[in-house]
């Protein structure tokens, strides 16, 4: 390549020869051919890219397919060299050859000396501009982390809506069946049974309490239908509501017999009715206390999840973190995984800041998740390690090639497609993991398992 090569380019306007000439000397001149890749989209911008001649398309990946997204076919156009003015510059788009040329290919720590000596307000310019579009990008990131967000808050939403509606309908239940126990006192009020009769029925009922099983489907149809028939000879003419309390406390026909021979005559239903309805009533009891029992361990596990309410640093317990973040995730952990739990014992606590660790646990486990595509096993596994303690988030998932496990914690760089993940980057977990706790994380991809390895020290 020659200074006559780069004169007549806009791009060099007011450089001298000798300038040129530098630029010759220090670059290396590359042939542009159809098809052929120059960069890729990713990649560390180590070099910086003048076009002499021929054609370009700059095309970036999104979704499923590669896109154009623009065209490099004016002599003097430019591409790449962010490291230049930022070590973690990369590629914004992949350069494939479209016409035959050739352009100078220059080192970006080239580029910055010259720029520095020989415009130096201009290349403070540059680093300004690059500046402002990382943090356009990284302003985009936190958009996408926000629909994550929102994600996560209508799993949650699912999660809590079950044992909620399950205590709503139970209420309603229980208002019923208190309604008929109440009726039927009354009935039995005005049956004037003596006291003696009320006392043994009631000891009959707490009988039948303690022993109340619960039968298989058709088990249990068998039985209800055997006292529907019982109550139905006797002149009970509300037997199927009665039978099916009856049945499902695991009353007997022979029970039945010895409650007979206490309720004589007319006061037999309405004692059985409101021995039914006492039966009902703690059952139903039984359902809103378990339904509200797990309404108040998903509260639980968003407080620590978040940990609202907290120091930032604390002594934090590891597997705690994992299990909220378990929690956060139950609506991706349906049909077809199975998570393993593979905690240590003797784990100590660590200093560290769980807010934020908790973040970690979810892109680890969120990534683990879609590499199984729906079917897998997921290893959650701590243990102690001297004075650290080591978290393992294993998937049996297709694994990671080493291409991508060796560039994996860097900034913006994802094997995702749009709208899919927590949008929080390995970088950013990496940044936590190392810059924050002083620890270390690593890739481990087997042929049986991938693992991704936290390790945590103890004391900060």
């Amino acid at each position: 390549m020659r200074v006559e090569d780069l004169r007549p380019l806009g791009l060099f306007d007011g450089l001298t020869d000798d300038q040129l000439v530098e630029l010759i000397e220090a670059g290396t001149e590359v042939p542009v051919e159809p098809g052929v890749d120059l960069f890729q989209e990713g990649e560390h911008a180590d070099f910086w890219w003048v076009l002499i001649d021929g054609a370009l398309d700059l095309v970036r990946h999104v979704g499923r397919e590669d896109t154009v997204v623009g065209r490099m076919d004016t002599p003097g156009r430019w591409a790449g060299g962010f490291r230049a003015w930022d070590e973690h510059g990369v590629y914004l788009a992949t350069a494939r050859g479209v016409v035959a040329g050739r352009v100078l290919k220059l080192p970006a720590e080239v580029l910055r000396d010259r720029t520095q000596v020989w415009f130096p307000l201009g290349g403070h310019l540059i680093a300004g501009l690059y500046g402002t579009a990382r943090s356009i990008e990284s302003t985009a990131r936190q958009r996408e982390s926000l629909v994550t967000l929102g994600t996560l808050a209508a799993g949650l939403a699912h999660e809590l809506n079950n044992p909620a509606a399950a205590a709503t309908r139970s209420v309603d239940a229980l208002e019923a069946a208190c309604q008929m126990l109440l009726s039927s006192l009354s009935r039995l009020a005005q049956h004037e049974i003596s006291a003696a009769q009320f006392s043994a029925v009631d000891a009959l009922r707490r009988e039948v309490e303690p022993a109340a099983t619960a039968l298989d489907p058709l088990a249990l149809s068998d039985q209800e239908e055997a006292l529907t028939t019982w109550l139905a000879d006797r002149g009970v003419e509300r037997d199927w509501v009665i039978a099916s309390s009856l049945a499902a406390a695991g009353v007997d026909l022979a029970w039945c017999d010895r409650a007979a021979d206490v309720l004589q005559g007319t006061a037999l239903e309405p004692g059985l009715e409101w021995v039914a309805s006492t039966f009902s009533v703690a059952t139903l009891i039984a359902d809103v206390k378990e339904s509200t029992r797990r309404v108040s361990e998903l509260v639980a596990a968003v407080r620590s999840y978040s940990q609202m309410d907290r120091a930032s640093m604390q002594h934090v317990d590891v597997t705690e973190g994992l299990e909220s973040t378990l929690v956060m995730l139950g609506h991706k952990l349906r049909d077809g995984i199975t998570v393993v739990r593979d905690y240590g014992t003797g784990v100590p606590l660590i200093d560290a800041y769980p807010g934020e660790l908790n973040q970690v646990w979810t892109n680890l486990i969120d990534n683990a998740v879609d590499a199984m595509n729906g079917g897998g096993t997921l290893r959650l596994g701590t243990r102690s390690d001297g004075d650290a303690v080591v978290v393992e988030v294993g998937d049996t998932g297709s694994g990671i090639p080493a291409a991508v496990a060796a560039r994996a914690f860097e900034a913006f760089y994802t094997t995702k497609d749009v709208g899919k993940g927590t949008g929080l980057g390995l970088d950013i977990a990496r940044r936590i993991v190392v810059d924050r706790h002083g620890g270390t994380i690593e890739i481990d991809s087997a042929a049986t398992e991938t693992v991704l390895r936290v390790r945590l020290p103890v004391r900060r």
